[in-house]
């Protein structure tokens, strides 16, 4: 649709009242900041409907098509993807700033409870359906080393649960199809369920997509990119914690990732889960293989991954 000045818009109409309210305060609040995210123009009496700025058909995910089929990125596919991740850190730090966490959705915050929600969508939603045999005693012992270090303030850089002034916006679901581009720029869309945490789950999500087919080299790079960005803001960001962190976020966010392809692919019978399960299940294979200190760690996981491998 287009208005009386041409400009092209989108009317969207949500189900959930909560979840829209959290989208429009997000959206008016990162505008207002003059971050990347499309602009809002009316939104309906009961916060149901609201009318935004269309920012095209292009898709980050359909801009490094050749990349992801190949594995081979182009330069200028590697210059979006670079865009996109240092846009990431300004969104993360400075959309952080004077925001209203009580207004996120479904939760205000990364904690114990949503680790174990993510972890829990791994074991009954993947783990069970795969018709594997496990132990549950020793998965959540696993399980419960990785909450642990996930919520411990050295191993966390930016994040910590008593500091809240170093929490920063955590995109979430920040993957290449919530990312539109427009005149060679990225625009963040689909942050609805965004909330407070650490910088690392969104740099995960990310670079370590299924069906994005980053390859390690280029990851490191991107990474090595972003954090150029993210010490720009953050001065004081202990960097060699960040990083010691994040093979630990790779593992919960691959966790994660396979409980929505089981409830996706296994349960809902959609052919797109289930031709992602393969991929993800290297991805895990692969975090193990290339962090032997992971294999100590998480040793029942470790044994899940190979015993896993017969589906790939």
């Amino acid at each position: 649709m287009t208005d009386e000045n041409g400009r092209s818009l989108i009317r969207v109409v949500g189900t959930n009242r909560d979840e829209n309210r959290a989208f429009i305060y997000m959206a008016r609040h990162f505008h207002a900041l003059g971050l990347p995210v499309p602009e809002l123009y009316d939104v309906s009496e009961d916060e149901m409907s609201y009318t935004q700025e269309d920012l095209g058909d292009l898709l980050l995910f359909d801009a490094i098509r050749h990349g992801r089929e190949t594995g081979v990125f182009s330069e200028d596919e590697y210059t979006l993807l670079e865009r996109t991740l240092r846009a990431l850190a300004h969104v993360q730090v400075e959309g952080a700033r004077d925001f209203d966490w009580n207004i996120c959705f479904p939760v205000p915050a990364f904690d114990e409870r949503s680790i174990r929600w993510d972890l829990n969508y791994f074991k009954y939603c993947f783990l069970k359906a795969t018709k594997i045999e496990f132990s549950e005693p020793k998965l959540e012992d696993d399980f419960d080393h990785l909450v642990f270090t996930l919520l411990a303030r050295e191993t966390s850089g930016l994040y910590s649960l008593n500091e809240q002034s170093e929490w920063a916006f955590l995109y979430r679901d920040f993957q290449s199809r919530n990312v539109m581009i427009r005149d060679g720029q990225p625009y963040f869309i689909d942050f609805q369920g965004g909330r407070r945490g650490p910088t690392q789950y969104d740099v995960v999500s990310f670079l370590w997509q299924a069906k994005a087919n980053i390859p390690q080299t280029l990851r490191n790079k991107l990474i090595d990119a972003y954090l150029d960005e993210l010490k720009k803001l953050q001065p004081s960001l202990a960097e060699s914690a960040w990083r010691a962190a994040l093979p630990h976020f790779v593992l919960l966010r691959t966790l994660q990732v396979l409980g929505a392809y089981g409830y996706r692919g296994y349960f809902e019978r959609k052919p797109h889960f289930l031709e992602s399960i393969p991929l993800a299940l290297k991805n895990l294979h692969e975090l193990f293989e290339k962090n032997t200190e992971l294999q100590t760690q998480y040793p029942y996981l470790y044994a899940i991954s190979n015993d896993l491998l017969v589906l790939v």
